[in-house]
């Protein structure tokens, strides 16, 4: 038989702790919640219980993974603890709920919480890039969901940067790692235009991660517009809920971000022949109109020559009616003096003239006045 240590209470609560942490350094509890309160909304009481035993837990209220109520199964992970004074705990560090009924109720009470202040309004919800130059995305980069969502979009559209932050997305590192993700992004000096957070399908367990008060309150403070999709089409998780958008799957948030380039192509291809046939139309119809034009310009242009042809020739015929010749022919003449024609004032007696017929001229000497100024010479 081994011989006895003797110990004082403080050595023996050293040693007890000093080999709990050896042998057991992180072990899960299973059991029921019970006596569950909060002390100075910082430090959790409560205690876990099956049919035959109980354990006192405690710990930080931010470890918490959101509302909780007695009757919850849950999976407590910690270590076991003697307080000098508060004798015998197990120091949690982490709980999740355990059990479909108890992660469906603890997602009610997280919801309505959450919705209480406001996480979930529409209000708040921002306008995603159509399509986006550069996206964060967070996933795992082992994952089925990965490989769709890479696979997919460079199916569809090009020339996008992706930034992936690989991540856990279940099990005990999943919420530290996601939260971590967020956090980078929203720090980063040049933010992406869109943060894309994916998973595949799973059991409530599997997808409870998502439907944490941590990643939940993350995704609505995050500074880059979010694109959720978790899960199937029928998994409806808080992140997504607090998203600034939800995809059904993650092949769904591809088609969300991106346009698919066959059909760009196609409706290009048709918006170019409407607007070829638009072309040709108002071509054609500019080309009768300008004819029409012309036809009229050619026929205005006509009338008005020939109104203006009708004037010259009405103003030529009267000329001719007012010209001297035209005179001389009715019988009249001319008379000059030194080549200009002469009204009589400045003739006189042995004055040489010309007298101008209409087809004849004469030479002449005036020889007597027959009359006063106005009136008629004699001439020979």
């Amino acid at each position: 038989m081994a011989e006895a240590v003797d110990l004082s209470v403080s050595e023996f609560v050293a040693v007890f702790n000093q080999t709990m942490e050896y042998a057991f350094s992180s072990i899960f509890i299973h059991g029921e919640l019970a006596n569950f309160r909060v002390r100075k909304q910082a430090w959790v009481y409560f205690d876990l219980k099956d049919e035959e035993a109980s354990v006192s837990c405690f710990g930080s209220v931010y470890a918490l993974p959101g509302p909780l109520e007695d009757g919850m199964m849950l999976k407590v992970r910690g270590t076991p603890r003697l307080h000098p004074r508060w004798g015998f705990s197990f120091n949690y560090n982490a709980i999740s709920p355990a059990g479909i009924g108890s992660i469906k109720r603890q997602q009610e009470l997280l919801a309505a919480k959450l919705e209480q202040e406001g996480l979930f309004a529409l209000e708040r919800k921002r306008q995603l890039p159509y399509p986006p130059k550069r996206v964060g995305l967070i996933t795992s980069v082992q994952s089925a969901a990965f490989a769709d969502f890479k696979r997919i979009l460079d199916n569809r559209w090009s020339g996008i940067e992706v930034d992936v932050y690989n991540v856990s997305v279940q099990g005990e590192n999943a919420l530290g790692e996601i939260t971590e993700a967020l956090d980078y992004f929203s720090s980063l000096s040049v933010l992406p235009d869109v943060l894309v957070i994916i998973r595949g399908g799973g059991s409530p367990e599997d997808l409870a991660v998502f439907n944490s008060e941590q990643v939940t309150r993350a995704v609505a403070a995050s500074r880059v517009p979010t694109l959720v999709a978790i899960g199937h089409e029928s998994d409806i998780s808080l992140a997504e809920l607090a998203a600034d958008r939800r995809a059904s799957t993650p092949s769904n948030a591809v088609e969300m971000l991106v346009p698919d380039k066959q059909s760009t192509k196609s409706q290009l291809e048709a918006r170019r022949s409407l607007l070829s046939e638009y072309l040709r139309h108002k071509i054609d119809s500019a080309r009768a109109y300008n004819s029409q034009i012309g036809s009229l310009l050619t026929l205005a242009l006509k009338h008005k020559f020939e109104r203006e042809k009708q004037y010259i020739d009405d103003r030529t015929k009267l000329i001719g009616v007012l010209s001297p010749r035209e005179i001389l022919k009715r019988g009249y003449a001319l008379v000059k003096t030194k080549g200009h024609v002469s009204y009589g004032r400045d003739l006189k007696k042995g004055s040489i003239v010309t007298i101008e017929f209409a087809k004849i001229a004469f030479g002449a000497e005036i020889t007597k006045r027959l009359k006063e100024e106005n009136k008629s010479w004699q001439i020979k």
